[in-house]
């Protein structure tokens, strides 16, 4: 049977109806909680060898991710590699490296990310490996859920294309319809 992402998410419970405001700050209809998704190691496991599976791993030694959701999907792709895993974090609002963690222009990073509206986060984890000198292999994402698709510039891509309309606050249809405001999870983003 072939891997299907989209039927994975339902499965989960990871695709929720609602408004919803986004990371990106922008509201939408719908939200996918990627926790529901990597919280069970065998759906996790199915996620990671798919992205394993779009990449070359010969040119891979750092698989990189944001914390928190990034942690756990970074290592299990790694995992699969059988390279390093690394993930950033936000201190002061800026991604970083911590930890102890750094890389050097010997690394050959794929960068993952779980769910993508605007690539804002994706954008910051490339300008972590483009000022430690590295080599920004790919980029894959499990959902790129915006309108256009993201274009990062490099190999890669999303696992799922699933275009949900996301709204600035003052265009959203479901606030001139004064529906409750979810807020699930936190990136730490500002």
């Amino acid at each position: 049977m072939a891997f299907d992402i989209q039927s994975l998410l339902i499965q989960s419970g990871a695709l929720l109806d609602g408004h919803f405001r986004l990371t990106s700050g922008k509201h939408s209809d719908r939200y996918i909680e990627k926790f529901r998704l990597i919280e069970q190691p065998k759906a996790l496991d199915e996620v990671a060898h798919a992205i394993a599976a779009s990449v070359n791993s010969q040119d891979i030694n750092v698989v990189l991710g944001a914390a928190v959701g990034g942690i756990l999907l970074a290592g299990a792709v790694a995992r699969i590699l059988g390279c390093r895993t690394m993930f950033t974090e936000r201190v002061d609002g800026v991604m970083t490296l911590r930890r102890g963690f750094a890389l050097s222009s010997h690394d050959q990073v794929l960068v993952v990310e779980d769910i993508v509206t605007t690539g804002g986060s994706v954008f910051e984890l490339m300008k972590v490996v483009q000022t430690a000198g590295a080599q920004l292999r790919a980029v894959i994402c499990i959902v790129d859920r915006s309108k256009d698709g993201v274009d990062f510039g490099v190999a890669g891509g999303p696992l799922l294309r699933m275009p949900i309309p996301a709204w600035e606050p003052e265009d959203c249809p479901l606030c001139k319809q004064n529906l409750p405001l979810m807020q699930p999870g936190r990136s730490g983003k500002q």
